[in-house]
C-alpha cells in the first residue's frame, strides 16, 4: 500500500525508534497520529514533522482499557489506514524477582495493546478493502535469551498473533507485517541499557528500523528482520533448534550480556518504565 495520503496511528512515538518511524512516515506523505505517555513530547514531535494534519493522542497503554480508548480517539479523527504498534517495555530480569504488576503491565503493553488496537481498527480497513498493520517485534520473538523470559513471551506471542492475523486478512486487502530488529545502537531499550553486544554480533540503526516499517507498509512483507547477518543467522537457527540455542545462550558470554542488559534497565528504573518506550 502506498503510504502517501494515508493516516497512520503510531504507538511509542516519543522514544528513539518511534521518532525515527514518525519522521519516515511523515516524509512519505503520511499523516501521523502520534501516541505515547508524554503529551508535551508528542506535541514537540508533531511540530517537527514535515507535512500537516499530524495529531497527538496521549495514552498509557499499561492501563486497563487504554488501547481500546486510543483506537476510538484515533477513529474519531477520521479513517485510520495504518497501525504501527511500536510501544513496548523491557520485561527483563530473573523471573522470581519480577513484580506481578510488572508482568501484567509488560504483557499488556507488548502484547494485549497491539491485539486490542488491531481488533478495533481492522474492521473499517476490511470494509475499505485496504489497510496495513505493522507490529514492531524483536529478534527476542525468534530466539530466547537469559533473563528475558517475560519479554520473550510477549514478542513470541506478538509474532504468532501477527502471522495468524495475516492468514485471516490476506484475501481482504489488509496487510499484516512484523518488523523484528536485533540490537539497535542509537535508540531503544538495548541502547538505553548501556550494555555491549556479544563479540561479532553487530548492531543496526533506528533509521534502518524506520525504513523497514515503510517497506512493510508498501510491500506487505510478512516479516522484515533488521539485523546484521550473524544475528539473523543465529535467530533463524534458534527457531530450528531451540534446545541447542538455549545451551549456547546459557554459556558465560550469553549470561554476561544478559546480565548487563538487565542491570542497565534496572539502573534506569525500567521496572516502572513508561509505556511508550521503544521495543528491543
Amino acid at each position: 500500500m502506498d503510504p502517501a495520503g494515508r493516516r497512520a496511528l503510531l504507538t511509542g512515538a516519543t522514544g528513539g525508534l518511534g521518532r525515527a518511524i514518525a519522521a519516515e512516515l511523515a516524509a512519505a506523505g503520511t499523516t501521523v497520529l502520534l501516541s505515547g505517555r508524554e503529551a508535551d513530547a508528542l506535541e514537540r514531535l508533531a511540530a517537527e514533522l514535515p507535512g500537516s494534519g499530524h495529531a497527538v493522542l496521549p495514552a498509557d497503554l499499561g492501563e486497563p482499557g487504554a488501547a481500546t480508548a486510543l483506537a476510538a480517539a484515533a477513529i474519531a479523527l477520521g479513517p485510520v489506514d495504518v497501525l504501527v504498534a511500536n510501544a513496548g517495555r523491557p520485561g527483563t530480569g530473573w523471573l522470581p524477582d519480577v513484580a506481578e504488576e510488572e508482568i501484567v503491565r509488560t504483557t499488556r503493553v507488548n502484547l494485549e495493546a497491539p491485539m486490542l488496537l488491531a481488533r478495533s481498527l481492522v474492521a473499517p480497513m476490511v470494509e475499505r478493502g485496504a489497510g496495513s498493520l505493522v507490529f514492531v517485534s524483536s529478534l527476542s520473538g525468534k530466539a530466547a535469551s537469559p533473563r528475558t523470559a517475560l519479554y520473550n513471551a510477549t514478542k513470541f506471542g506478538l509474532r504468532g498473533f501477527a502471522f495468524g492475523l495475516r492468514t485471516d486478512l490476506a484475501p481482504r486487502g489488509v496487510g499484516v507485517s512484523v518488523v523484528s530488529p536485533g540490537f539497535i545502537r542509537d535508540a531503544g531499550m538495548f541502547a538505553k541499557s548501556g550494555a555491549r553486544t556479544p563479540p561479532g554480533i553487530g548492531t543496526s540503526t533506528s533509521a534502518a528500523v524506520a525504513a523497514a516499517v515503510l517497506k512493510a507498509i508498501r510491500a506487505d512483507r510478512a516479516e522484515i528482520v533488521v539485523a546484521p547477518p550473524v544475528s539473523r543467522a543465529l535467530s533463524h537457527f534458534a527457531t530450528i533448534s531451540p534446545a541447542i540455542a538455549a545451551r549456547v545462550q546459557s554459556a558465560p558470554v550469553g549470561q554476561r550480556a544478559a546480565a548487563a542488559v538487565a542491570a542497565g534497565h534496572a539502573a534506569n528504573g525500567d521496572a516502572a518504565a513508561p509505556a511508550d518506550r521503544d521495543n528491543r
